[in-house]
């Protein structure tokens, strides 16, 4: 049974308040209508429906749910009568990572909006992986591995880990040439996404983990790269996110030889077998874009970092690094839907063939 048939009996169920009603209006039996729910339910891990002796009713998870899913049938209903010539028109609802979402996303979305008068789209910014079911969304921005297996994702491009710092910085601190040379070093840590204070990096075939002790702590890249563009430490980054700062000369690139496997980037739906011709019309658009952008390029080419001895001066005791070896999450392959194993993550090359197992939507 595939998801826009769940999706279906999900709404029959709730329309009907009923299983056994929901069976009479869908011309099935009660047992295929029960095994349909505890599928959806299986694959999106939760409860849409509390049953009692008495009743069905919605879950909070499932009213959710249902306003999406009465949305996406719709869709299809349109679809299949809609002229191919007809101007595209509706909403849609994206997500996508904080930074990014702001730097690149929201400048695409608008020149799409100017080419449809008739299209509205909500745009959410968020560092989580939200749940495009659940949450009600038609597509959203990943940057890093896939978890969600189900999901059909195009992939636009890549990103790279990068430790960064002021000129001035290295004037005075110098400018370090292996991991190990953290250990002395003013260090502005991002905890966004884990509360361990550690940089992975990867030489020679072997990743290690830097384990730190940062002068500075903040939950924004943005202010991050404020204290560092100020010369207070060194800090890292995505590599769109500092893209203008190494044109520019205002950061300086560091430890480029030990940085870490680079961070897919993918434009992610449900689905691809039932797209509403407005959804697909956007993904074209987005992915055709993004994949232009310089920053998602791979092997994103920068000025080799100047070795700058350090002045001599007094300073204060910086943080402490230490390394250890570490094991990496396996890269992501492009246009592959993600395996169920994968942790999710979020951080801020061009379209591939689809795999076997990945439908290119």
């Amino acid at each position: 049974m595939d998801r826009l048939d769940e999706l279906a009996v999900f709404i029959a169920i709730l329309d009907c308040a009923s299983l056994s009603g929901a069976a009479r209006r869908l011309r099935r039996s009660a047992p295929a209508v029960t095994r349909a729910l505890a599928a959806l339910e299986e694959r999106l891990g939760t409860r849409l429906i509390e049953r009692t002796t008495r009743r069905l009713a919605p879950t909070e998870a499932g009213l959710r749910l249902a306003d999406m899913a009465r949305r996406v049938l719709a869709d299809y209903e349109q679809a299949v009568r809609e002229d191919p010539d007809a101007p595209l028109r509706g909403k849609l609802r994206i997500t996508a990572p904080q930074v990014f979402g702001r730097r690149h996303v929201t400048a695409l979305v608008m020149r799409f909006l100017d080419a449809h008068p008739a299209m509205q789209v909500e745009l959410l910014f968020n560092d989580r992986n939200l749940d495009l079911i659940e949450e009600g969304l038609d597509l959203a921005v990943r940057i890093g591995p896939l978890a969600d297996a189900g999901m059909v994702a195009r992939r636009v491009g890549e990103v790279r880990r990068m430790v960064v710092a002021s000129p001035a910085y290295l004037a005075r601190h110098g400018t370090p040439d292996t991991p190990q040379a953290l250990d002395g070093h003013d260090v502005v840590f991002t905890a966004i996404r884990s509360p361990q204070e550690e940089w992975r990096f990867r030489h020679a075939g072997r990743d290690l983990a830097v384990k730190l002790a940062p002068r500075l702590t903040l939950n924004d890249t943005e202010a991050t790269l404020v204290a560092v563009r100020d010369g207070f430490g060194l800090g890292r980054a995505l590599s769109y996110q500092v893209a203008d700062d190494l044109a520019a000369g205002t950061l300086v690139r560091l430890l480029a030889d030990y940085e870490p496997e680079p961070l897919p980037v993918h434009l992610v739906v449900s689905s691809a077998r039932y797209m509403a011709p407005k959804l697909r019309a956007l993904l074209e658009f987005l992915a055709e874009r993004l994949a232009a952008l310089p920053p998602l390029q791979p092997q994103v080419q920068v000025q080799a970092q100047p070795h700058v001895r350090p002045q001599k001066q007094q300073r204060t005791p910086a943080a402490s690094a230490s390394t250890s070896a570490a094991v990496a999450a396996p890269a992501t392959a492009p246009m592959a839907a993600a395996p169920a194993s994968a942790a999710a993550r979020t951080a801020n090359a061009p379209s591939a063939p689809p795999s076997r197992k990945t439908r290119r939507p």
